[in-house]
């Protein structure tokens, strides 16, 4: 193995944030250039510190690391010598970060390369036969067919989801499916199934502690993201009162590590005042959101400011003015930078 590569190959060495000590060079292997375990965990925290830095910063600001450590570890796979089960272990890391990959680029609203990563995920999780990489693509691949308007497509993918987090026993998992299933079924008009699916994912999440337990990419999924969801569903349906409380609550409820989500949720909750005629409310509350972005690097993020300044530009008011000219301003400045 390529001793040198092991020692020089850091992520953090073009970083422009700091990263945690699992981002740092490897553990050096043996002379034999045999990967052992040790490899492996250090290879594998690296992929923990990667969710991480995207939960605080957003999917643009953590991509090339993402990509970095990917080839770290096919360059492992490639020039390394270690026994099948090893084998097996540094592959499936590589599906999971490829399929992380796939995630950050859709969170900086590079759709069409986030796809092509996600094909290269399930290509792999096929091969290994590992239900559980193939529930995490097609998580987000349910996400983001819901948003660009395909919710027919985002439902097959949620329910295909489902199928295998039912079979792994995995409430926690089947929760996130049941999650999608509901954004799927919003979109579609269909707002009795998805009341009844957004029942089942608080439910599960009742008998988390009584099945397989859950994968580390699933930890950000809670009573939280359910609320979200649940304000996400009322808003499908036009009833941007109803969806306001939801929206406050899963906001109040939010981790601070989670930076990107907390704007995002920030983001949405001003859009929804806003449609809710409490205009002046959420005016206000979009620009008092513009001092919570400076950290955050995501496309879904500027997406959301546009929505904000598109529901708040016909409003002939002065907060609403002062408002649009703002979130414009950062917007202008976010794109130039």
């Amino acid at each position: 193995m390529d001793r040198r590569a092991f020692l020089t190959d850091s992520l953090g060495a073009a970083a422009s944030v700091s990263l945690p000590a699992h981002l740092r060079p490897l553990t050096p292997p043996g002379r034999s250039g045999s990967v052992g375990t040790t490899h492996l965990l250090e290879l594998r925290e690296g992929l923990h510190s990667l969710f991480q830095l995207d939960d605080a910063y957003g999917g643009a600001a953590v991509r090339s690391l993402a990509l970095r450590h990917l080839r770290r570890v096919i360059r492992v796979i490639d020039t390394g010598t270690y026994p099948d089960t090893i084998g097996r272990q540094l592959k499936l890391l590589a599906g999971e970060i490829t399929g992380w990959c796939g995630w950050l680029h859709y969170d900086a609203n590079h759709q069409d390369t986030a796809r092509r990563y996600w094909g290269e995920a399930l290509t792999t999780a096929a091969t290994l036969g590992d239900a559980n990489l193939e529930i995490l693509v097609f998580s987000q691949m349910s996400l983001q067919a819901s948003c660009e308007g395909r919710p027919q497509d985002g439902l097959d993918l949620a329910r295909a989801g489902q199928e295998r987090a039912t079979r792994l026993g995995s409430p926690v998992l089947r929760s996130i499916m049941a999650c999608r299933e509901t954004r799927a079924l919003s979109g579609m008009a269909d707002g009795k199934t998805a009341d009844r699916r957004l029942a089942d994912a608080m439910r599960l999440l009742d008998h988390k502690g009584r099945g397989r337990p859950s994968s580390e990419w699933a930890a950000f999924h809670g009573p939280t993201e359910v609320e979200y969801c649940q304000g996400l569903l009322y808003n499908e349906l036009g009833n941007h009162q109803a969806a306001v409380p939801f929206f406050r609550a899963s906001l109040a409820h939010q981790r601070s590590s989670y930076g990107r989500n907390r704007a995002l949720y920030r983001l949405m909750l001003a859009n929804t005042l806003v449609k809710a005629d409490e205009v002046e409310e959420g005016a206000a509350y979009a620009v008092e959101t513009l001092g919570h972005l400076d950290e955050v690097e995501s496309g879904r993020v500027l997406r959301r400011l546009a929505e904000v300044a598109h529901a708040l530009r016909p409003v002939d008011t002065a907060s609403a003015r002062n408002a649009v000219e703002q979130l414009d301003d950062y917007a202008r400045l976010k794109s130039a930078a």
